[in-house]
């Protein structure tokens, strides 16, 4: 059942006037309520506005989306980096540059922002895939490859391995496009995502793509490649005339390198925590160090929305798919809440 709420949700959330334990959303280093970081969106605010009401091509510039995006290629290891307005846009802007006479081969779930059409996205076991692909590539007689898929599955909480991207063949031109908006922030070093991972295969060209309204909690996108591949998007009529990351965030991102490294460390002690009290319960699957926790039973949904624990439970990507039922761990949660939740988790396996 969809619930609505009046305010946006923190380790809480109220529900016709009663408290309400929220474990869901993608907030996982929990930003959009961490006070210091809303400090420095209002310092941002002060010296740039609510909004950016022009475009990033026109002809007076503001410093700090280049300094933004020269931070993020440090953070991620990539050579260049572009912000845009949204995850979407950020898809959508790779996909615009690309050869419409390539190969495209699309993983099982691979991120809406990234179809060319709803054709594109369908089920099937990502790990098989993945196998195939080296014989696939071979046997393709196309001159350029294209490759998309997502760095994780943070839906069924399912890791991705990147192995056989060493074991495509070399003489071919490809290209692995990755959608890492759940891993950026919170995997890899320092929380830099799944760049430095993929850099290490010289026979394709990476571009990541990322929503970076999770875990940095920023309103935006970015797009991960060579200066190259960059330079072209800029050029781009889609580039050129889409709104641009409100600056203000930009600010507070820039200046919240140990807010992010804080809110990192407590994320993972209170992953550590729930791992430990109810990763032996049987009921989830996890990524190890991850705060997503799948379950097929939905039923716990209800049960622990009777004792004023609200999970994550709803039909996705359609309103027509299957529901999906998490336990999703932020880094404002606190010991307390996890134990509370730990004894209903208890309770409920009791009753099954």
């Amino acid at each position: 059942m969809t619930r609505y709420a009046d305010h946006l949700p923190g380790r809480t959330v109220y529900l016709d006037g009663e408290e309400f334990l929220y474990l869901g959303g993608t907030s996982y280093l929990g930003m959009a309520r961490n006070p210091a970081f809303l400090d420095l969106l209002r310092e941002g605010m002060n010296r740039y506005g609510a909004n950016y009401s022009s475009s990033r091509g026109g002809n007076l510039q503001l410093s700090v989306y280049e300094e933004a995006e020269a931070q993020l290629a440090r953070l991620t290891g990539a050579p260049a980096v572009l912000t845009v307005s949204s995850g979407m846009l950020a898809g959508q802007l790779v996909l615009k540059s690309l050869p419409e006479k390539a190969e495209f081969l699309y993983g099982p779930r691979t991120h809406p922002a990234l179809w060319r059409s709803p054709a594109d996205g369908y089920e099937s076991p990502w790990q098989a895939w993945a196998d195939g692909l080296p014989q696939q590539v071979a046997q393709t007689a196309a001159e350029q490859i294209i490759i998309l898929t997502n760095a994780l599955d943070p839906l069924r909480a399912e890791s991705y391995h990147f192995d056989w991207v060493g074991k495509l063949p070399e003489g071919k031109q490809i290209m692995l496009i990755v959608d890492d908006s759940h891993g950026l922030g919170v995997t890899g070093r320092n929380g830099g995502g799944i760049y430095g991972r993929l850099a290490v295969f010289p026979n394709v060209q990476v571009v990541v793509v990322a929503s970076l309204g999770k875990a940095l909690g920023l309103p935006g996108g970015a797009v991960l490649a060579d200066a190259s591949l960059i330079g072209d998007i800029r050029k781009q009529a889609f580039f050129g005339g889409a709104s641009p990351v409100p600056p203000a965030y930009l600010y507070a991102f820039l200046q919240a390198g140990p807010l992010y490294e804080e809110a990192r460390e407590q994320l993972l002690a209170n992953i550590q925590q729930f791992s430990h009290e109810a990763g032996q319960s049987g009921l989830f699957r996890h990524i190890p160090h991850y705060p997503v926790f799948y379950t097929p039973a939905t039923g716990l949904h209800d049960f622990l929305c009777e004792r004023k624990i609200l999970i994550s439970c709803f039909p996705y990507p359609t309103p027509d798919s299957d529901h999906i039922t998490r336990v999703i761990l932020s880094s404002l949660h606190e010991p307390g809440d996890i134990e509370v939740l730990a004894q209903h988790l208890v309770a409920f396996t009791q009753n099954q």
